[in-house]
């Protein structure tokens, strides 16, 4: 499976960015997605996540209520929608794909979100 990630960008505080990830290679139908982040001078964290099974998504605290998580079967594409940004979500964003290992065992490039003050 490769994965492309795109739609980063630098925004204002309070805007809203769609992040994409377009897999080719192999359909997404079996794999968990995901999206991190990691932030200049900081470690790989985990952003969210949907279950390839039920759809059933899972967020880390910070971004609850302003990150949403979806995918696009058709289009074997998965989205991150991000809204309400603030500054501390300025980092580059990872998508990633979990198989049956339980490995998150494919990544994608990284795109920028930069939300300024």
């Amino acid at each position: 499976v490769q994965l492309q990630a795109s739609g980063g960008g630098v925004v204002q505080a309070g805007d809203s960015l769609r992040l994409s990830c377009a897999a080719s290679g192999r359909a997404l139908n079996t794999y968990n997605m995901g999206w991190f982040r990691q932030a200049p001078g900081k470690e790989r964290e985990f952003v969210a996540k949907m279950l390839w099974r039920t759809r059933s998504t899972t967020y880390v605290d910070s971004v609850k209520g302003r990150f949403t998580i979806s995918k696009d079967s058709a289009k074997n594409t998965v989205y991150l929608q991000m809204d309400n940004l603030k500054p501390e979500d300025t980092a580059v964003y990872y998508c990633a794909a979990q198989g049956f290992s339980g490995e998150w065992s494919y990544w994608g490039q990284g795109t920028q979100v930069t939300v300024s003050s």
